[in-house]
């Protein structure tokens, strides 16, 4: 049987506020595994801050062929020269998409139903994240995430991403189809360093493809 491509994996960084303490790690981990996108999630400061920090960052970043994407920040980020924002919520998207389509890329997370995720999806959001944390800190479990990926990745066009919060969900979401796996936390907390962590992620992609193509 035909199985689907083996989804790539989205860095997301922990809040950067001094640029010239990731960016180096940054570049060494692009070459560990295979990595679509970096997520550069910013200190709060001034705008002319923020701005020196994503130009600091993205160009080296993007040299690898690699998509950096800003949270948030959506009017800074073709000032700064990168390739996208990432929102959260309906009420933010119509903005992103008036101030950077076409010629930037504009993702979505925080989407609360099917329905939110069906509008977001014919308004013409690049890509849909299921499964990241909320402000307070909570997320669906682990089930509901794999469901919703399903049921987007058989059905609708534009891409999905799955949000690993921990190394152990990564088989689960790279068997539904998604096209993305996000990886955050789980990566800069581990124990062994992020390099470790990201191997044994591509490592679980790897395994959980090559399971389905037996099947």
């Amino acid at each position: 049987m035909t199985t689907s491509p083996a989804p790539r994996l989205y860095l997301a960084t922990p809040e950067i506020g001094e640029p010239a303490a990731i960016g180096g790690q940054l570049l060494a981990l692009i070459g560990v595994a295979d990595i679509a996108a970096v997520l550069l999630r910013l200190a709060a400061a001034d705008e002319r801050t923020q701005i020196n920090r994503i130009k600091t960052l993205a160009p080296e970043i993007q040299a690898q062929g690699v998509a950096v994407l800003i949270e948030g920040h959506v009017g800074l980020v073709a000032r700064a020269g990168a390739d996208g924002a990432h929102v959260s919520g309906l009420d933010t998207l119509e903005g992103a998409l008036r101030a950077l389509k076409p010629q930037r890329m504009v993702g979505i997370g925080g989407l609360q139903s099917r329905h939110d995720s069906m509008i977001a999806g014919e308004t013409g959001a690049d890509y849909l994240l299921f499964g990241e944390p909320d402000a307070r800190g909570q997320r669906p479990a682990l089930a509901a995430i794999v469901e919703r990926l399903q049921w987007w990745a058989e059905v609708f066009e534009p891409p999905c991403v799955g949000y690993a919060a921990a190394l152990s969900e990564v088989g689960a979401l790279a068997a539904t189809g998604a096209d993305f796996i996000m990886l955050g936390d789980a990566v800069w907390t581990d124990a062994r360093g992020p390099a470790e962590a990201l191997k044994e992620a591509a490592a679980i992609v790897a395994g959980t493809l090559a399971k389905d193509s037996e099947t």
